[in-house]
């Protein structure tokens, strides 16, 4: 886990977001994919605060490890990354525009989402372990 600091807080926010193309269309493929990650790439630049780990793809979803600030919804994210894809891929890809004809999107409404970080038992050993320690001075093994 890699912490990440803000003026106020630090945090390890870290979440697998799985977006699916609308109608669960079979529209991914490598060149697809690598444009995708490209376009990503550019919404990371211009949102520096968001951090896109990981990313893979099946033939109809995305799958993507990121981590979000506190101050930002994980919905608010989604709609970025799935209204700048959107619209670049179907510029791209003009196959795209026949498939989703009469609509604006190539991802469907939804998607799931779960957050990512130290396990339970790691949590809950540490909070069973408060005061055990002395002041503080000894490192509790965790991980």
């Amino acid at each position: 886990m890699r912490y990440r600091k803000r003026a106020h807080c630090v945090y390890c926010c870290d979440y697998h977001l799985v977006i699916t193309s609308k109608y669960r269309r079979k529209i991914f493929n490598d060149g697809i994919h690598s444009y995708m990650r490209e376009r990503l790439k550019e919404i990371v630049a211009h949102y520096p605060e968001i951090d896109i780990k990981e990313m893979n793809h099946d033939q109809d979803h995305v799958h993507l490890l990121v981590s979000i600030p506190p101050p930002m919804s994980v919905g608010s994210v989604v709609r970025i990354i799935k209204s700048n894809t959107s619209r670049r891929l179907k510029e791209k890809f003009p196959i795209l525009k026949k498939v989703y004809w009469g609509t604006d999107g190539i991802w469907s409404d939804g998607y799931f989402v779960s957050t990512v970080g130290a396990d339970e038992m790691v949590i809950r050993k540490y909070i069973d372990h408060q005061g055990q320690e002395d002041s503080g001075q000894a490192q509790l093994d965790l991980f």
